[in-house]
Order: C-alpha cells, then structure tokens, then sequence
C-alpha cells in the first residue's frame, strides 16, 4: 500500500510541546501530537471505492492487513505525526472555550492527482480535547456518518467525505437517551476525509485568547494552501478570504434548503472554512415539510439550528468569524458590507434554487409569490418533501385539476387536504399550470432539469436505522444496498422503488428515526 504522504499542518503550524496525552486547555499551538488508540479486533465493514482512487489506493490495497490496521488505527505509518487540532466554538450561541478534536485523530494529509487530502479517524480515542469524554464512536452514529457524506457529496452539496467504516472489537457505553441508562454498544471508527478539516472554530480560540501570532500563522498556512489565488496574506487579502467563505458557506446552506437536510448542530466548530458540510451528528432529512423541524433532541426546545432557519444561522456564525479578521485588521466597515451582502445574495440564490426545483427558468414578478405560497401550503398538512417536488414533473399543465393526484403520493393524511386546504391547493395548482405555460423550454427538458435538482432517494432517518438495526445483528448487507442507492440519488433506479416512500408510521416516533441525540 503505497500513499503519496504531503504532511503540511503538522509541519507548518505550531505545535502543543506537551506530548503527554492528557486533557488540558492547549495554548499557543493549532494542535496537539496524539496517536489513535489500538483496537481490540478490527474489522472493514465497508470502502467507498471512490475515495480509495482519490487517495491513490485500488482495491486490492484495501484488502491488506496494511489497510486494515492504518484505517483502524492500530498502525501509524512511518513518518507520519497523528494530530488532534484545537479549536473553540459557539455552541448554541454561547462561547464555549476550547473545544477541539475529542474524538477525530488526524493520521497524515496525501497528495494524489494535484489534490490535497487530510485523512482522519473519527472515534480513534482520547485526545487532551476529551474533555470528560472517551474519544470513541459507537457503530450507529459511524453508520449514519459514514452514509450521510458520501449521498451527500453524489446529490452535489458541498462536504466531507468517507473512506471506510469499521468496526473496532471494542464496546463503547453510551447513553442514548441521555437518560441514565447506559448500555454497551460496539465500537466504531470512520475514516473522513477532505481537503482541510479547519474550522470556524480553529480561528476564534485564538483570537478569543489574543494570540495573534498564532492565529496570523493559522491565517497564512490557510490561504496558502487553500485560498492561494487571492495573494499573499495582507488586510485586503483577510477581506477577500472572509468574503470566499462567506459565498462558499452561502452556496452550502443553498444546497442543505434544496434537498431538505437539517444539520442539527451548526456550532462555529461545525462550519468548515470550505464550505463543506461538516461533522454528521443528528442530522436529518424533512419527511414532512416543515420549516421549523430540527433532528436534535438538544435543541428540541428553542429549536435554533431548524430547517428553516439555517440560512440565518450561517449568518450569526459568519459574524462570528468576521470578529476574528476585525481582530486581524482593525476595520468593521468592509466586514460588515461583505455580510450584509449575503442577506441579499441568499435571497436572490435560494430564489433560484427553489425556482429550478418548480421548473421555472423564464422570470416572471409573480415566482416570489408563488414560492412563499407554495411554503405555506405546505405546512397545512404533513407533506413529505422530497415526494412531493420529485413527484411535480408529474404535473400537467394542461390538466392543473390533476394536481391533487400529484399530491397524493406525498400526503402522510390524505383525508386532511379538504376544505380550505384543498381550495388553496387548487388555486395553487392553477397559477403554476398558467406560470408553466409562459416557459419556453420543452416540457420533456423541463423535466428533465428538474429531476436533476429535486432528488428521488435520500438518506432518510429511517433507512439508516434499518441498517443500524440490521448491523447490531452482523449483517451488514444493508450498508451496501443504501450506499449503492445513494450514489445516484436522481436517477429512477427502478428496482429500487420502495426506498421512494414516506417514513413509515412505526418510524414516527421510533429512536434514531425522529429526532436524535448529540451522543455517539
């Protein structure tokens, strides 16, 4: 097994001198050294064959006990220095101090084909991040983690990737319900993978400690290696940076609106420099289309990372970030120019996105009013999203009295779109049957553009708890069946059909099919 190994964090940046792993608050240092904690009996449950090319392996590399052992943790290769990074965050809105990798050990970083790849166990073992915590992951949360990135990265959202999943030998315990009743579950680890994994989070525990060296050093090796085409670090290059990822974490939050996923615990720490979505905690796709659903027990209450309102959360943490370069360069002005400005790009991107999504693509003054109407509509009854707009190329616009029978398949109730909700159903349908007839594209290449911005299969909480469930029993088989369906999540797939469904009832309110903990 042979891996192009191009370290740069650990070799560009400061390093915490104090090599005893021992939880403590780390200063002046972007990381600490650590090394993965070695497993009782590993096991590769499964490989994205994709990412093994991306990395330079095939797959008979990762049929070797070499494979096994360095993506389990039980071998550190030879000249490689495993780091966990440190970072602080807001959590829930307040500052949280020192966070960092609790349970993420970051192996090496490889160059393949002139892409940068950093290559990470999640679950690995304790770090001085821990905190009070083991620093290892359980097979349920690995399972949703390890499907999520990759169907999130084939239906074209922004993301970290996944090289492979498997089990450790370990039992972990874990308390699901944060409940007091414990139980041992097994042991899992995830290889994630992306071009960086720096945070938000890595720069404001600098700045939030006034080390600027530090963080001018942290500022240098990111544009550097990522962000090198807007020059040599300098304050109109700080500028430019924040204004990068403003519009990447703008075209994110787009993407997350257009497909209906729910992050669950956007954090300062969850937001990637990149525009990647990061770290895949409860998370959740909406069945029924609600803007005010969120997947996190945690946030059960205030419901402050819901559907609806990530768009805005992206915003609050840019702020956040933007106090980091004010720190740096001393002037608000321009910071604040750059964020007003993504309340009107986001308006004029989520106005196209969710045109795209209806299949219109002439303008017309009227499309505002007939998207707004079409949310609230919506939200009269339980009405399964991803059905629903899949299911609208069905629409004939010659026939807008058929629209109800669109409807149908997406209605968790039927029998409630009666009365008042039926009338505004069939007004709706006929303003968007006249509003089809002033497009000039052909309908069959209307449709076509809309199958391609309205996906038939995602992750739903339900699936990937039937894989969970299945794989506490040793079959594993199921794995592979929603990886292979999630990998073209547009197409018809017609064996594949009764994945194209509503949650089922028993799924309702089933742990891990609703509503899931942070715990791991």
């Amino acid at each position: 097994m042979k891996l192009n190994i191009n370290d740069t964090f650990n070799i560009d940046l400061p390093a915490d001198p104090i090599l005893e792993n021992t939880r403590r608050q780390v200063k002046e240092a972007c990381f600490s050294f650590v090394s993965p904690k070695k497993t009782e009996k590993p096991e590769i449950l499964h490989i994205s064959p994709e990412m093994l090319g991306n990395l330079g392996l095939t797959l008979e590399d990762a049929k070797s006990e070499d494979f096994l052992n360095v993506f389990t943790g039980n071998t550190v290769l030879s000249n490689t220095n495993p780091y966990a990074m440190c970072y602080g965050g807001h959590q829930f809105g307040n500052w949280a101090g020192q966070l960092g990798d609790g349970r993420a050990i970051n192996l090496f970083e490889v160059n393949q084909n002139n892409k940068q790849w950093a290559v990470q166990l999640k679950g690995a073992g304790e770090t001085p991040y821990s905190r009070t915590a083991d620093g290892l992951a359980v097979l349920r949360s690995s399972i949703r983690e390890y499907l999520c990135s990759e169907a999130m990265h084939h239906l074209g959202v922004p993301t970290t990737r996944a090289l492979s999943l498997a089990l450790t030998g370990d039992k972990v315990l874990r308390d699901v319900l944060y409940d007091g009743h414990p139980a041992y579950e097994k042991g899992a680890v995830v290889c994630r993978v992306a071009p960086t994994f720096i945070r938000f989070g890595n720069f404001e525990i600098l700045a939030s400690r006034g080390d600027k060296n530090t963080l001018e050093a942290l500022m240098e090796y990111t544009i550097k290696h990522f962000f090198s085409h807007l020059g040599k670090p300098s304050k109109e290059t700080y500028l430019k940076f924040f204004e990068e990822v403003v519009n990447r974490s703008l075209e994110m939050v787009v993407h997350w609106q257009r497909v209906g996923f729910v992050h669950g615990v956007m954090n300062t720490d969850n937001m990637s420099v990149l525009g990647l979505t990061i770290d895949y905690g409860p998370y959740g796709w909406l069945e029924g289309y609600d803007r005010g659903w969120t997947p996190n027990t945690t946030d059960r209450q205030h419901k402050r990372y819901r559907y609806g309102s990530q768009p805005e959360i992206v915003l609050w943490n840019l702020y956040q970030l933007a106090n980091v370069i004010y720190y740096l360069i001393e002037e608000a002005e321009e910071l604040e120019s750059i964020l007003e400005a993504y309340k009107k790009d986001f308006a004029i991107a989520y106005h196209g996105m969710m045109k795209s999504k209806l299949g219109l693509y002439t303008n017309d003054n009227k499309d505002e009013i007939l998207i707004r109407d079409l949310e609230e509509i919506l939200e009269l009854t339980e009405t399964d999203m991803t059905l629903f707009f899949r299911n609208l190329n069905k629409f004939n616009s010659e026939r807008p009295m058929d629209g109800l029978d669109v409807l149908k398949q997406a209605l968790y109730v039927p029998t409630e779109v009666k009365g008042e909700i039926e009338k505004r159903w069939t007004e709706w349908f006929n303003r968007y049957s006249e509003r089809l007839d002033k497009e000039i594209i052909p309908e069959k290449e209307r449709k076509k553009q809309m199958n391609k911005v309205n996906p038939k299969y995602v992750l739903r909480n339900y699936m990937a708890q039937l894989a969970i469930d299945a794989a506490d029993n040793g079959d594993y088989s199921l794995i592979q069946e929603l990886f292979n369906l999630l990998k073209k999540p547009y197409e018809e797939q017609p064996k594949n059909e009764k994945w194209f469904a509503k949650r089922p009832e028993w799924a309702r309110h089933k742990v891990g099919c609703s509503m899931l903990s942070c715990s791991s």
